[in-house]
């Protein structure tokens, strides 16, 4: 059995939805798909048809896109639309026991994870009032700010710090004797987003509350979205992998998507943990 994970499907376009489609069955692995499919419920649910069809076991975590208010729905109302829709298909989410997997006789812990952003990734000199303003001085400004409420929290940033909280007493009750495989949309360190050409979009992608993680529990693997610039990073000998597939203009269709589809476990070679980051494109 080998674990794969792919994000950022983007099923908005067709291209995208074409190319998952022709994805070959594999039976025996696992996959996790780790956020921003659409903020269609029915692009999610064609995602899992396709997916379940082919993999022996799913694992699903929201991004932004996914949470966006669409139908009526919103907040942590759309969010459990969603776990409801991934329940029917026997998807594996941020609100299931924790799966463990043995994968060429190691075992791991999967955790998928939620738990959004709260503007905290900037500047030390820019305050928390001032971040969006910041990020608009540049002519950036993200889409969730009119797409993603947090209804019933009073701010993102609360709701961030409401899943920060569940999430940690999760993991504090993990015994320390199986590496897990943590799963979540948004990077969980601030020196692993790199936007080159809109620095300042940062303040949308993760807490700086996560940046420890890694150490602070077993972690063997953190899987992450997001950025649409795909790479393996190591930190404090734990990998780190950015998965995404993205908008049409950030993959190669004519690579095919199995491309695009990332090996976790058993891996990619080592050989890459002392020389920066890997970029594979």
């Amino acid at each position: 059995m080998k674990l794969f994970a792919i994000s950022d499907l983007h099923l908005d376009y067709q291209v995208n939805r074409e190319a998952i489609q022709s994805l070959p069955s594999q039976p025996e692995d696992w996959v996790i798909l780790a956020g921003d499919i659409s903020s269609k419920l029915e692009h999610l649910q064609f995602a899992l048809e396709v997916f379940c069809a082919r993999f022996a076991k799913v694992f699903w975590v929201p991004g932004n896109h996914d949470l966006w208010k669409s139908n009526g729905y919103r907040g942590v109302e759309k969010y459990e639309q969603l776990i409801e829709t991934c329940r029917q298909y026997g998807v594996l989410t941020p609100e299931d026991p924790y799966e463990l997997a043995v994968i060429q006789g190691q075992e791991y812990l999967i955790a998928p994870l939620f738990l959004l952003y709260d503007y905290s990734f900037r500047p030390a000199d820019i305050s928390e009032e001032q971040a969006i303003d910041w990020a608009k001085e540049s002519g950036i400004l993200c889409t969730d700010e009119a797409q993603l409420d947090p209804f019933p929290y009073g701010s993102k940033k609360e709701w961030c710090h409401a899943r920060i909280d569940y999430t940690e007493q999760r993991l504090s009750e993990v015994g320390k004797d199986i590496p897990l495989i943590l799963i979540n949309h948004f990077p969980m360190r601030n020196d692993l987003i790199r936007l080159y050409r809109i620095p300042r979009f940062s303040i949308w992608c993760g807490t700086t509350k996560t940046e420890d993680w890694h150490r602070r529990f077993p972690v063997s693997t953190v899987i992450t979205g997001h950025l649409h610039m795909r790479a393996t990073d190591y930190r404090n000998r734990v990998r780190f992998e950015e998965v995404s597939l993205g908008y049409p203009k950030h993959w190669k269709p004519e690579k095919g998507i199995l491309h695009y589809l990332r090996e976790i476990h058993p891996g990619p070679s080592t050989q890459y943990e002392n020389a920066g980051p890997f970029w594979w494109y």
